[in-house]
């Protein structure tokens, strides 16, 4: 899989560099959260969406009255801010604040957790975890910043939820270098493919990044790790077609045989060196009786009568029960 002048390994280096291209956009998907929508969001109006035809369409359009509440909304947030700031630890109007707080911008939680759907993560799921980055966002907040709080807020909670994605959205557990280096592969993936117009090669992305060949295709495998097939889907796009799981191993003939050959260890360790040595001369040495008579000094007939003998006593062996 190595990149290289052959052009059978050049393409299939190409081919995996292109598949990780689909990576990287739906990569920078997850990046883009409308911050101008933020603020919408904040005060639990919809920001607006694009429409069937294209051009944007508002989901609810927000009368005067509703914006004049949310500017009200954001002037009793800040004072809830300012209660906050001069309470103790521990103090029971402190909590009693810091959950009015969050349920304020509750629907900024919402939103941004809406962005990150159909990732392969309950919507739930991913609204407790930005749920928990708006807790983080309320403890830290300062408002001598003198920023608005949902602008502070989003890139916490966004990173709570792109920290979720990272620990938890693999199917595979894999270390966090390989993690680390499937978003370096991915953002590098999308620069090369953007300047060159093209997939980049494994040679190219290995120089981009600094480091080996084998390092980026290790990369490149564990990406393989982030999502699983069942192995009862269809193999190919086709509903009729075979499951997974049915291209899947063969049937072991030599499987069988496990059985006998264990059973039969024990056996062999109990028979006398003679008709020990006659078994492996004959089945293993493939010698005839005439061989093998001629090897121990002994006639072909009294061969023939000790290896009848003995393998009478293993089949016997096999048979009986404990």
């Amino acid at each position: 899989m190595m990149a290289g002048p052959a052009g059978g390994h050049a393409d299939r280096d190409a081919d995996t560099a292109s598949a990780a291209v689909f990576d990287f956009h739906e990569a920078a998907e997850l990046e883009a959260v409308d911050l101008d929508a933020v603020e919408l969001a904040a005060t639990g109006l919809e920001p607006a969406e694009p429409g069937p035809a294209g051009p944007e369409v508002p989901r609810q359009q927000a009368p005067a009255p509703a914006k004049a509440h949310a500017v009200r909304d954001r002037g009793y947030a800040r004072n809830l801010f300012e209660q906050l700031a001069v309470l103790p630890e521990g103090d029971p109007e402190r909590l009693r604040i810091r959950g009015e707080l969050v349920e304020i911008h509750l629907p900024l939680v919402e939103y941004l957790a809406r962005r990150f759907r159909n990732r392969g993560e309950w919507l739930d799921d991913l609204t407790q975890v930005a749920t928990i980055g708006l807790i983080k966002s309320i403890d830290r907040f300062d408002l001598a910043r003198g920023v608005e709080f949902s602008t502070y807020a989003t890139p916490t909670i966004v990173g709570e939820i792109k920290r979720h994605f990272r620990d938890k959205g693999w199917a595979v557990r894999v270390p966090r270098r390989l993690q680390e280096l499937k978003l370096a592969l991915t953002k590098a993936i999308g620069e090369l493919a953007q300047k060159e117009g093209r997939a980049p090669t494994i040679a190219e992305l290995a120089a981009h990044l600094q480091m080996t060949e084998e390092e980026v295709l290790e990369g490149l495998e564990s990406a393989n790790a982030y999502s699983t097939v069942s192995l009862d889907a269809p193999d190919s796009g086709d509903d009729d077609a075979p499951a997974v799981a049915e291209s899947l191993g063969m049937l072991d003939d030599a499987l069988e045989g496990v059985e006998y050959r264990e059973s039969l260890k024990p056996l062999l360790e109990r028979l006398q060196p003679r008709e020990k040595r006659i078994l492996l001369l004959r089945f293993f040495g493939n010698m005839t009786q005439s061989q093998i008579a001629t090897e121990l000094g002994i006639s072909q007939m009294h061969v023939s009568r000790l290896l009848a003998r003995t393998l009478a006593q293993l089949r016997e062996g096999l048979t009986t029960e404990d």
